[in-house]
């Protein structure tokens, strides 16, 4: 051939240029990650050749170097590989889209171990940064010549005989002006820990430098930014615990210790290797996705890994490695086929039996690990039904006592004495000990036992649960009255006459507090003498559906966090207290009460008896003076109301034992804060 030879780029468009430097990539960083990868896949393939004995010469350092001029604005990336000849220049580079990496690993499928390309275009990734790409390559064939390829980014290029002292290839980039940060070595060290700390070569990155009178001075030794044997890599008999834990701090130098690890390796029915582990997670729920960082043959490609890892799996940390996991031109997206749903699907299996395995061989360290591990597990088993069979053989149920329980034993434990009337099992639980404490204790009291669901998805855990377990339902152990919370029989009779109830009720409502935010209906219960007088309950439905909304949950709950928190204040009619109460209203009231009780009666039989004239007739054919004759009675009905209300609020204001029986059921709900708290403690001592 003769010295030089000038070409076209084989591309079908001449915009391909300004397309693979805008466009192709995601980000421009990533042309260091494809130059150096071609570099190991350029020494891969001479280690493969020299296997085979298709290569006899010696190996010798096979390190991959990259070097920063900044002088010359320049970024050399140089191997000591297979390098090319003019006729592969011309075929792997000149050709755009002809993946070399691709023909030879066909050639040599038994063989090679590590070859990286897919797609042909990872070395285009340099005119993305730069305004002219030169490479120097000598090929490992015997008298073939060095070559000098130039080009400017357009497809237009140079190529010639040049002289080279070693087999391998550079490749020298000329940075253009948008993209001079990166001749800063700081950044390209960064870059290289990123994309290349785990490379199956080494990689040199300039040389070591230490202290030296007071200054920072370069010594002989090459900087080796790599680990070519990471973790993941090595067979799991061989490593110890240290070994895992070492390298999750290298992963995650700020976190806390995991609460333990799976090491994944699988060659069939496609290559899978990774070590995963779980983090702790705070109870606030600070979920930090895009942990686990993807690697195709120890090259990084992403840490965005929602379309590998189950949703409910992007909550754990650590590394997968495949080169089974098909990737687009940029290495930077995932595309999905059925290798991903096969890989993902085993993931699923590996750490659901990892998780059994922990549980039958350990139990009592994965009760103590509980706690941390409950929200992953709790993830897996509400967004993935596969994950929730397996996962029901040990996911735990905790109770107040602070007792570990599989699904099937807390069932057996509660199955004789939480059966309601109609054959439900009812599991009670709480939420905050603390605030929930005299409920729990009156269940107790009952020989019930309370869970404690205080996670950060027990609420949905909850619903869950309810759908599956047969004839089941959950109750929050302050979401009623103690014998209304397992009904074992029909209720007892409330003995009020309306008289005394529209009393109870208007004196207790008096003595409640008036927020826009809470919303309080009396109600009364005939309980056990020996019950408190008063208590305050909230309904299971309507919390619930607050907590789902409180949490952002489906657009459906918002409706109900919109909505004041309603509270029921039953009122224990058996209680000596409340009937003491009744006969001191009584006492003190009807006097002034009962002539008001029987005007508004009165005026309530004249609106009947003008509703019986006119219930034939239609609105528009009744009298005007029955329609005004009406409304005046109804006006008159609520100024006696507003009497009769007013009355009730004078005797409130003056009997200290009603503030303190509604303070009292408020205090043992933790709703007593602030200002009513003192004034409650005040009327106590005043009352002692």
């Amino acid at each position: 051939m003769s010295d030089t030879t000038k070409g076209t780029i084989g591309v079908t468009s001449a915009n391909i240029f300004p397309i693979i430097k805008k466009f192709l990539y995601s980000d421009h960083e990533i042309f260091l990650r494809e130059l150096v990868s071609n570099g190991i896949d350029a020494t891969g393939k001479l280690k493969t050749l020299s296997s085979v004995g298709e290569f006899k010469g010696d190996l010798g350092d096979l390190t991959v170097r990259i070097s920063v001029d900044s002088k010359k604005k320049t970024i050399t990336f140089s191997d000591r590989g297979v390098g090319m000849t003019a006729e592969e220049i011309e075929r792997y580079i000149n050709q755009i889209a002809f993946s070399g990496a691709e023909e030879f690993v066909e050639k040599y499928k038994n063989d090679t171990q590590a070859i990286i390309g897919h797609f042909g275009l990872g070395f285009y990734s340099a005119f993305m940064v730069s305004e002219k790409v030169e490479i120097f390559t000598q090929s490992y064939q015997e008298n073939a010549p060095a070559m000098h390829w130039v080009c400017k980014g357009d497809p237009e290029f140079t190529l010639k005989q040049t002289i080279k002292a070693d087999r391998g290839t550079d490749i020298v980039l000329h940075i253009d002006k948008e993209n001079e940060d990166f001749l800063e070595e700081h950044k390209i060290a960064e870059l290289l820990r990123k994309y290349c700390r785990y490379l199956p070569v080494e990689i040199a990155f300039g040389k070591k430098k230490e202290w030296k009178d007071g200054k920072e001075v370069e010594t002989a030794e090459d900087n080796i930014i790599n680990e070519t044997h990471p973790l993941w890599t090595k067979k799991p008999a061989n490593l110890t615990e240290d070994d895992y834990l070492n390298f999750y701090r290298d992963l995650y130098p700020m976190s806390e210790a995991p609460l333990f690890h799976i090491h994944l390796n699988v060659d069939f029915p496609f290559n899978l290797t990774g070590v995963l582990y779980f983090p702790k997670i705070k109870n606030n729920f600070e979920i930090q996705r895009n942990k686990i960082q993807l690697y195709c043959n120890q090259v990084f490609v992403t840490d965005s890994v929602e379309g590998i890892v189950p949703e409910y799996l992007t909550l754990l940390n650590g590394v997968i490695d495949s080169p089974d996991i098909p990737l687009n031109v940029s290495r930077s997206y995932l595309q999905s086929d059925q290798n991903v749903k096969k890989i993902s699907s085993h993931i699923t299996k590996k750490v659901a039996d990892r998780l059994a395995e922990i549980f039958r061989n350990d139990r009592p360290q994965f009760e103590q690990k509980w706690d941390d591990l409950k929200v992953f597990i709790q993830y897996g088993m509400l967004s993935d039904e596969k994950f929730y069979e397996r996962a029901e053989k040990f996911a735990l149920l905790k109770n107040t006592d602070g007792k570990y329980f599989t699904f099937e034993e807390y069932k057996s434990l509660i199955s004789e004495n939480q059966k309601d009337k109609d054959g439900n099992l009812i599991y009670l639980y709480a939420t905050n000990t603390d605030e929930q404490y005299t409920y729990i204790g009156t269940a107790k009291e009952k020989g019930y036992d309370v869970l404690l669901m205080n996670g950060q998805l027990d609420v949905h855990a909850v619903s869950q649960m309810e759908q599956k377990f047969e004839k089941s339902r959950f109750v929050r152990v302050d979401s009623d009255v103690v014998e209304k919370l397992i009904r074992k029989s029909d209720a007892e009779t409330v003995n009020l006459t309306d008289t005394q109830r529209d009393a109870l009720i208007e004196i207790f409502n008096a003595a409640l507090p008036k927020t826009e935010k809470q919303n309080f209906i009396v109600t009364f219960e005939n309980m056990d003498a020996t019950s408190n007088p008063v208590f305050i309950t909230q309904n299971e439905f309507m919390r619930r559906m607050k907590d789902m909304s409180a949490m952002g949950a489906d657009a459906m709950y918002g409706f109900y966090g919109e909505m004041p928190d309603s509270f029921n204040l039953v009122v224990n009619t058996a209680h000596p207290l409340v009937d003491s109460l009744m006969k001191d209203e009584d006492e003190k009231c009807a006097e002034k009460v009962l002539p008001i009780i029987t005007q508004i009666a009165e005026n309530q039989e004249k609106i009947n008896e003008i509703d019986k004239r006119n219930e034939d007739k239609k609105y528009d054919e009744i009298s005007q003076q029955d329609k005004t004759e009406k409304e005046d009675l109804r006006k008159k009905i609520e100024d006696l109301r507003g009497e009769k209300r007013e009355i009730y609020s004078l005797y409130t204001a003056g009997n200290q034992r009603v503030g303190q029986l509604v303070d009292l059921a408020l205090l043992a709900n933790n709703m007593l804060k602030g200002e009513a708290l003192a004034k409650f403690v005040k009327r106590s001592v005043e009352l002692l």
